[in-house]
């Protein structure tokens, strides 16, 4: 088919993610993807500015990760996790335990970050269960935050600014807290944690847990709170025996500056989720930890076993990818990495903060977020950014980028530059 016939079928089948399917919006026709670039079947390079919604931490068409890859398609694409086991999920998991805080003991796999969040609620629920409590079986969260799409990921996502509040009569009903004022670099204000010893003094015996992102709010709106919020919520969770579920799917694997999040409080989740980076963003795939506590009051309980087992859990492939991925993380300084973009973005995107439109200015490691008074126009903006070579895919309020970890310097000049084009009309 010639590239129009292409869009065309495109729109007319294929529905894309929070799209109309009657009137799509024009989807780009990508031939190939290298580095920080993504050609276009047109001819056109853009500078990719969202990692692929922020996975895609090493770039494109990666020549480590393409050999792992290939190197285990060889042997085997996949295999059941029920029953067997291989190298490559060893391999992975004893990796990941060296560097995800310390006290995680457990790893269980999953397709997806959303079926993570799924398991993770999942796991609170049934440890409860097991210890013979069966009064606790709803979360509390904070406003303002994103855990996934589906079902019970939905529940504790913002009910109000979140994308799923037509579904808000329908999902299980969760106790939701203010979202933390106090910015990440300012002084922390403990009024805030009034809300949450309020609620713990009254309904604790009704939480099987409290879900949160950690530092970082991410499609809930970018936002970077202070990091004495998360130490008190780690404090008042021990205190009126309620897990802690750590959503670090979008800020894992140094996003924020940090191999994760948690690591800014020091903390030590009860169950914690990752994925999106987890593969360098070449396979879907995710994971969550839990305690050895978790585990054992789980296993040692009928049905004594987690009732959970999706069927790609564990698939070779993706186990191979990550396990390459996070090596080539930590070959490379990648705390003065994420330090060099961090310097990058702020150096420019501060300067447009003094315009009328726009509301503030954030940056945290490999994330800058420039947030507008007003919501802006998908249709326009992107063309807009297409206009300068960038691929940027704004929303709400927000114009934000999370480039890859690989990006030069030139590139990110050209990229915040772009930026600051777009939103000062030049």
């Amino acid at each position: 088919m010639k590239l129009k016939q292409l869009i065309e079928f495109d729109k007319k089948h294929i529905w894309h993610p929070y799209s109309s399917a009657t009137n799509p919006l024009d989807s780009l026709v990508v031939k190939q993807a290298k580095g920080v670039n993504i050609e276009l079947e047109d001819g056109k390079i853009l500078l990719d500015g969202m990692s692929s919604w922020w996975s895609v931490i090493h770039g494109y068409n990666n020549p480590v990760l393409n050999e792992a890859l290939v190197n285990q398609s060889k042997k085997m694409a996949h295999v059941m996790f029920g029953g067997l086991t291989h190298k490559p999920a060893i391999e992975l998991t004893k990796l990941l335990l060296e560097i995800v805080p310390k006290g995680l003991t457990r790893v269980f796999y999953s397709d997806s970050g959303s079926v993570a969040v799924e398991v993770a609620m999942k796991m609170a629920l049934q440890f409860w269960y097991a210890k013979g409590d069966n009064s606790k079986n709803s979360f509390v969260t904070i406003k303002n935050g994103y855990h996934g799409d589906t079902w019970h990921a939905m529940s504790v996502c913002d009910p109000e600014t979140g994308m799923h509040h037509i579904f808000n009569n329908k999902l299980a009903k969760q106790y939701f807290l203010p979202a933390p004022k106090s910015k990440f670099s300012e002084n922390f204000d403990f009024d805030e944690i009034k809300p949450i010893v309020e609620l713990f003094e009254n309904q604790s015996g009704n939480i099987a847990a409290f879900i949160l992102e950690p530092i970082v709010q991410g499609a809930g709106g970018m936002l970077f709170y202070n990091r004495q919020y998360l130490i008190e919520v780690k404090k008042l969770c021990k205190k009126y025996d309620i897990l802690l579920i750590a959503d670090e799917i979008a800020t894992g694997f140094a996003r924020t500056g940090e191999l994760f999040a948690c690591n800014y409080a020091n903390i030590t989740p009860d169950i914690m989720c990752v994925g999106k980076a987890l593969t360098g963003g070449y396979l879907s795939f995710a994971a969550t930890f839990c305690t050895e506590n978790v585990a054992k009051i789980i296993s040692n309980a009928s049905p004594k076993v987690f009732m959970h087992g999706p069927t790609f859990m564990g698939n070779p492939l993706a186990c191979a990818v990550a396990l390459s991925s996070i090596k080539l993380l930590l070959k490379k300084d990648w705390k003065s990495n994420i330090k060099r973009i961090e310097k990058k973005l702020g150096n420019y995107l501060f300067e447009i903060k003094k315009l009328e439109a726009v509301a503030d200015v954030r940056v945290l490691g490999a994330i800058g977020v420039v947030e507008m008074k007003k919501p802006v126009d998908m249709k326009i903006i992107q063309k807009q950014f297409l206009e300068q070579n960038i691929w940027m895919r704004p929303f709400g309020k927000l114009v934000y980028t999370m480039p890859p970890f690989v990006i030069s310097n030139s590139d990110l000049d050209k990229l915040t530059k772009g930026i600051c084009n777009v939103i000062s009309g030049k």
